[in-house]
């Protein structure tokens, strides 16, 4: 059976194949210690065309991994927690970048969770064998992609920490990436500096390639036919070159709108009159088709239109620089009966903050998890309503992406929490996101800590985020980096690099790409641009 091995903070790590769920497409049972998941891809056609790629990672924990039983009536693990939605984003994060444009089979990557030891943790451990199973499905996967989690004693970075560096030292980062580039970046940090901050991601990218070489090794050991994306046809080139003749002497006009919902009307407008005029020189039994095509190709030429003005004249679609923010208005204590409230707004986005304390035990949120039982002492909660975006939707339990981005900015307010001893009392910080155009999880932390200090929590210092994007050319090898991004820039950017903190130093960060990733050297220039944008937020 193939197997590859190597040693990773004194244990095996270990990937292999041909021995468990061999009907799957791609299967990998990954083992670093005494942790093991067993990894398994499953790509298929879809029934219907569609206009993305339905990528789904699923990370199922299973108790017995731990040497526990379920709590509850039905002694059964149910819907995923937290802990494993977190992982499955990311899982999925570093390894969505690296599909081929058009490629549009259902892939469905499962990570479950056999064994599990808190020294060894399974989330990197399901990464790994992610995309160890994707080289080796017809998945036509541009990877393989590799992760470090890194840790902080004192000044020493630390690879592959022990679960006591994890929760005692300065740092808990999770970096990902290919030979050659970073794809995703994560985690939490107590006031690090930015410099050091790099230092670490340089780090970690040196130890990335050996484990790329690793799973390099581990698929040359099988045969596999990799399936391709479907090219563009002649037709598709045809119709958008008509497109683009119809509109791009009216793009301009978008730039106009003062407002973001005012922008989508316009350029829905203009799409559908795009649509029309390009579907009337076909044969009327082709214009229904040709005009769905040329629709969907409109959001290709804006995204062209976009970066261009961005990379040839520093032009962006709300008139600001490179390295500009948005207008910033703060009130506090605006709710009588909350414990702390603030309205944190920056530009044409909003996110009302609550902070409320709690005194008693039974306050707090009780854990119970695969490794993991205790009591849970301060909490952040993101709420996303439709509303937020003037869409009419459902409301109901948090998305994957709310999970996601309340972690993000509970892990950012968490380095300047008082100790129990100073402050002995259960924090709840809820953020309402009630209007959203970019960088909603950096509002949250802005309005968060605004909340907290008005509640009376004794914060070491305030804290403050923002997100950075990015719009390259690899042809002429320009890129521009933007501070504090619109959601059109997020959509047709190349990089949503999110980054939190105090004056002292970095709390929390959470890098994704469009691209197949970005150069240390970019993220460095990256978060000294980000590092005076904080500031002059907290000024």
């Amino acid at each position: 059976m193939p197997e590859v091995q190597a040693i990773l903070a004194g244990k095996t790590f270990r990937l292999e194949s041909g021995r468990i769920a061999r009907q799957a497409d791609g299967a990998v049972l990954a083992t670093w210690g005494d942790t093991k998941v067993l990894v398994t891809v499953v790509c298929q056609p879809t029934a219907q065309e569609l206009d993305y790629f339905p990528l789904r990672v699923d990370f199922e924990e299973r108790f017995y991994a731990g040497g526990k039983i379920p709590g509850g009536f039905f002694k059964r693990e149910g819907r995923p927690s937290d802990d494993a939605v977190l992982a499955a984003r990311l899982i999925d994060r570093p390894l969505r970048p690296l599909f081929p444009d058009g490629y549009r089979e259902e892939v469905h990557i499962v990570a479950t969770v056999l064994s599990a030891e808190r020294d060894a943790p399974p989330d990197v451990v399901g990464l790994l064998g992610a995309s160890a199973a994707l080289m080796i499905s017809p998945a036509p996967f541009a990877g393989p992609v590799a992760a470090v989690r890194l840790g902080m004693d004192g000044e020493t970075i630390i690879a592959h920490p022990s679960d006591e560096v994890r929760e005692t030292g300065r740092m808990d980062i999770v970096v990902a990436g290919t030979r050659a580039t970073v794809t995703m970046v994560e985690g939490h940090m107590r006031e690090v500096a930015d410099e050091k901050v790099v230092e670490a991601i340089e780090a970690a990218h040196k130890l990335i390639q050996d484990l790329v070489a690793l799973e390099e090794q581990f698929a040359a050991q099988h045969e596999v036919a990799k399936r391709a994306a479907t090219p563009p046809t002649a037709e598709v080139a045809e119709v958008r070159g008509k497109v683009k003749e119809f509109v791009w002497p009216r793009l301009p006009e978008l730039r106009a709108a003062p407002t973001k919902l005012g922008r989508e009307r316009m350029a829905q407008a203009l799409a559908t009159e795009a649509a029309g005029a390009v579907a009337a020189g076909y044969p009327e039994e082709k214009r229904a088709t040709i005009a769905a095509l040329a629709t969907q190709l409109f959001d290709d030429v804006y995204r062209e239109f976009a970066r261009r003005a961005i990379l040839e004249r520093g032009e962006r679609m709300d008139g600001r620089r490179p390295d500009e923010l948005r207008p910033v208005s703060i009130q506090v204590g605006l709710l009588p009966r909350v414990h702390g409230s603030a309205l944190f707004t920056r530009g044409e986005t909003q996110s009302l903050g609550t902070c409320t304390l709690g005194a008693t035990r039974r306050d707090a949120q009780i854990v119970d998890l695969m490794m993991e039982e205790g009591l849970k002492r301060f909490m952040l909660h993101y709420n996303f309503p439709p509303y937020a975006t003037g869409e009419a939707g459902r409301i109901g339990s948090p998305s994957r992406r709310s999970i996601g981005h309340g972690r993000l900015a509970e892990g950012a307010l968490r380095a300047v929490l008082p100790s129990d001893d100073e402050f002995p009392y259960i924090i709840r910080v809820v953020s309402e996101i009630t209007e959203s155009n970019g960088s909603s999880s950096m509002a949250s932390v802005c309005s968060g800590s605004l909340a907290m200090m008005d509640a009376g929590v004794p914060l070491k210092r305030p804290v403050a985020g923002v997100a950075m994007g990015l719009v390259g050319d690899e042809e002429s090898g320009k890129h521009v980096i933007l501070t504090d991004i619109l959601g059109l820039e997020d959509h047709y950017g190349d990089m949503d690099f999110k980054l939190a903190g105090t004056r002292e130093g970095v709390t929390a960060f959470q890098l994704d790409v469009k691209t197949g990733g970005i150069t240390p050297d970019l993220m460095r220039q990256a978060m000294e641009q980000a590092r005076r944008a904080r500031l002059a937020i907290l000024d």
